[in-house]
């Protein structure tokens, strides 16, 4: 198989890879709802599935959304690239892309679901266009104090990022009346409650929403820039070339980010809310951990690169928007009260489950498709 062939399918498996773990992430986030999710024990989740709940948090939320920004930069490269050799202006041309983009995300997040991304990415894209023609070394720099930044915004005692820290009276009657309207609720009645139901109150100030408004790039932008700059210097160029290097990275990454995203899950559990750097692990801990799980995968794919479940993860990750669409559309009509109705009532792992076979038949039937359509 030439290099070129085999570092597009592994692109496409990469992506495929993140959309599959985004997919476990966020059932938590529909089962739950969004701010619901932190808070097991109003909806009764104790014993083996509060273990399970522990598991995706430390293992899978938080770290596979960093993959698909990584990816996200790295494409904004190559496109640029494929641009330049046809005489194209590529930062018109992007800023055309992430304008639709916002718009779908728009559109998603206010008929579908409160959780979209695809807006943020379309909106920070534009911050991209400054680091297009920058050197890989720039790009390698930015991100590193971007990164040095966040792993410091969770040394205090308590995470300023987490608006749940200390959960209010209001935050808990809005989890608990969510599960009703989720739930029980019309399809007007559950956009309605999304749009205009209030969980903070007068308790969030101004000053908060800034806050929130300025750490989320800085939490976001240095897995961008790690990616345009892979994009740049030809990481994943030669993969077989690459296997030491992956080995590496990824020895060091995944343990790391699983040390500290341990400590930052478990620690609260065991009461010790007021350890310091109890944040680091969502704040810094889930990146690094996305960062080992990229070079891992790399490393996966040079030696197992044959296997179908191969070949299903490139057939997703080459409708990689679609299929983040179509995660909401399936997951929202699972839990929801338009659909069967098993917000807040089905176990972490029932939920899981019922989401990884919808997976499974979707990988399924777009790698069949891919097959048959060259």
């Amino acid at each position: 198989m030439n290099t070129l062939k085999t570092r597009i399918q592994f692109i496409d498996g990469l992506r495929g890879f993140s959309l599959a773990g985004i997919l476990l992430a966020n059932m938590l986030a529909f089962q739950y709802g969004l701010f619901g999710q932190s808070e097991p024990q109003l909806f009764g989740i104790h014993g083996a599935d509060l273990a399970f709940h522990s598991f995706l948090l430390i293992v899978v939320v938080g770290s596979f959304m960093p993959i698909f920004a990584f990816m996200f930069g790295f494409g904004i490269i190559k496109l640029a690239e494929n641009l330049q050799s046809q005489e194209l202006r590529p930062k018109c041309h992007l800023a055309c892309r992430f304008l639709l983009l916002s718009g779908i995300g728009m559109l998603h997040i206010t008929f579908l679901w409160e959780g979209d991304i695809l807006m943020f990415y379309g909106v920070l894209g534009f911050c991209l266009l400054m680091f297009l023609n920058r050197k890989p070394k720039t790009l390698l720099v930015w991100a590193i104090l971007l990164l040095a930044g966040t792993g410091m915004l969770g040394l205090p005692t308590t995470n300023p990022s987490d608006p749940m820290t200390n959960m209010s009276t209001l935050m808990e009657n809005y989890i608990i009346q969510s599960q009703d309207v989720y739930a029980n609720g019309s399809y007007s009645e559950i956009m309605n409650f999304s749009s205009n139901a209030d969980p903070f109150g007068d308790e969030i100030n101004g000053m908060f929403v800034l806050l929130v408004l300025l750490l989320a790039p800085l939490v976001t932008l240095p897995m961008f820039l790690l990616g345009m700059r892979a994009a740049r210097v030809g990481t994943f160029n030669d993969l077989q070339s690459m296997r030491r290097v992956y080995f590496r990275r990824a020895a060091i990454l995944i343990p790391i980010g699983l040390l500290l995203k341990t400590y930052g899950v478990l620690g609260p559990q065991l009461g010790a809310e007021g350890w310091v750097g109890i944040g680091i692990g969502e704040t810094l801990g889930g990146t690094l951990l996305a960062l080992g799980y990229i070079y891992g995968c790399a490393l996966l794919y040079t030696r197992i690169s044959h296997l179908s479940l191969m070949s299903r993860f490139e057939a997703v990750g080459r409708l990689s928007q679609t299929n983040y669409l179509m995660q909401s559309v399936i997951c929202t009509t699972i839990f929801y009260g338009y659909g069967l109705g098993l917000f807040g009532r089905a176990s972490v792992f029932h939920g899981s489950s019922y989401c990884t076979c919808c997976l499974r038949h979707s990988m399924v039937a777009q790698s069949i498709v891919s097959k048959e359509i060259p």
